[in-house]
């Protein structure tokens, strides 16, 4: 295989919340079988193919750098943290179905990635979420994942996803719900599928195609990977 150009995208969230499984799920198309807490970043590699079926047609390697840690944590460890947040072209927050403290967190992260983490003035409003103001002139694009969808009953589901539906409008962003213990919720075809594709197609515009004066700053340089019929990599 040729020497890919690549782009950027963090996956951000609590511990907890199944961004190793959801990372190994979208590059490997596995169910992780014994996930453990990352450690500072972990790194995997997915390839894509950008605008597929059309005549601009080509493929990308996607690095999706898992960042572990609380976003409580001390100063120390979040300047710390920061070296991950260089050169990023995307950005993928990931929140528990179950745990509403997770979901509201994703504020924090997206504020701490974008160099924002400081002491906003009238951020908090009524119902304990941050100013979408704070995202209106955001230029990374976004995508919110909620994990653990299988551990909702039934009768919850629409509450807690339509109060999931406000956060993603928060970020505009798209959302995408899901069991990544089960591969059939990225199955080819299906809408979350095309969410996925879509917002990897938006990464790659904003790094390689947009070119004026709000170009996302990408890689300095464009390492080669070895060849072969590969279609995802991993870094230990």
């Amino acid at each position: 295989m040729a020497s890919l150009d690549r782009v950027k995208v963090l996956v951000l969230g609590d511990s907890g919340v199944g961004k190793s499984s959801l990372v190994h799920l979208l590059c490997q198309n596995q169910v992780l079988g014994n996930p453990s807490w990352t450690v500072g970043c972990s790194v995997d590699v997915r390839v894509h193919d950008y605008k597929e079926g059309t005549p601009e047609e080509k493929t990308y390697y996607i690095e999706l750098w898992d960042v572990g840690g609380s976003v409580g944590s001390a100063s120390s460890v979040k300047s710390t943290r920061a070296v991950f947040y260089n050169s990023v072209n995307g950005i993928i927050l990931v929140h528990d179905l179950t745990n509403k403290k997770s979901s509201q967190n994703l504020y924090r992260w997206s504020l701490e990635a974008l160099n924002r983490d400081l002491v906003p003035t009238g951020v908090l409003v009524t119902n304990g979420d941050y100013d979408r103001e704070q995202f209106a002139d955001n230029q990374i694009p976004l995508l919110v994942i909620g994990t653990k969808l299988d551990q909702i009953h039934e009768t919850k589901r629409h509450e807690v996803l339509t109060r999931t539906a406000f956060l993603a409008e928060d970020f505009n962003a798209e959302e995408i719900n899901l069991d990544c213990t089960n591969p059939r919720y990225l199955a080819a075809g299906s809408s979350n599928a095309v969410k996925l594709s879509r917002f990897f197609d938006k990464v790659i515009e904003k790094r390689y195609f947009l070119r004026d004066g709000n170009q996302i700053p990408g890689f300095p340089d464009r390492k080669r990977f070895g060849g072969g019929s590969l279609k995802s990599l991993h870094y230990d």
